[in-house]
């Protein structure tokens, strides 16, 4: 007797996905969960929805993996930008605090990465997702409310800066996971004087997993219209 399509998804599949520029990563699991109709559907690490890039989706048996692939290391590309801060330290909120940056030297650039390479402590932004007595930072923050979050340790085993166009600056970060790169873009910018934002994001390693071994979400839909019709696709991971 040949397995139906929803056996395929329940034994377990992990997908590889793109996600796109203004989705949540929830839209993206409700999208696939809507598409091959079970409901064990989760993903493996949050991006923000400013953020695009790899985002790992299990589903069926596989849901039990997720925080197997949420512990690897993660690697993400994107830029600074500098001369001001947001709230919630990337482009969800209006710049402000602005400040001069054209004194910067290319040195000063690459030598304010130093003191956040390593082993860290780290505060997550209180817009963000952590909660705080049952309740999620960034609802507090919406409320004009100002809780104590105690910072949290990360490894950022690489932090370089890859070209620099000022007021905008390109990096590359090898990091842990729990790291925010908002909060990364706040601390560069307060090291150098001026501020910074986090104004965009690509998330290109989780792990062994690569962005180029992603799929679009048509890709997806592709993907899960071909093991409907009981073909054997190439399934990532």
């Amino acid at each position: 007797m040949e397995s139906t399509p929803v056996n395929v998804f329940e034994q377990g599949t992990v997908l590889l996905i793109n996600k796109p520029l203004e989705w949540t990563s929830f839209d993206v699991v409700r999208k696939v969960r809507n598409m091959i109709r079970i409901k064990k559907v989760g993903h493996a690490g949050t991006l923000d929805p400013l953020a695009t890039g790899l985002l790992i989706v299990c589903t069926g048996k596989f849901t039990k993996r997720i925080n197997e692939y949420m512990a690897r290391e993660k690697e993400y590309t994107g830029t600074f930008t500098l001369g001001a801060t947001t709230p919630t330290y990337d482009l969800e909120s209006e710049p402000e605090n602005f400040k001069e940056f054209q004194h910067l030297t290319h040195e000063q650039l690459l030598a304010a990465t130093l003191p956040f390479t390593g082993d860290i402590l780290q505060m997550p932004p209180m817009h963000s997702a952590i909660k705080k007595d049952g309740k999620r930072l960034y609802e507090l923050a919406r409320k004009g409310l100002e809780v104590k979050v105690d910072p949290r340790p990360v490894t950022i085993k690489t932090f370089e800066i890859t070209s620099v166009d000022l007021p905008v600056v390109h990096f590359r970060v090898v990091c842990s996971t729990g790291t925010y790169i908002r909060s990364l873009a706040q601390d560069y910018g307060a090291e150098l004087g001026c501020g910074a934002y986090l104004s965009s994001l690509v998330r290109t390693r989780i792990g062994d997993f690569t962005l180029d071994q992603s799929m679009t979400m048509e890709q997806v839909a592709t993907y899960i219209d071909v093991v409907k019709t009981g073909a054997e696709p190439d399934q990532k991971g």
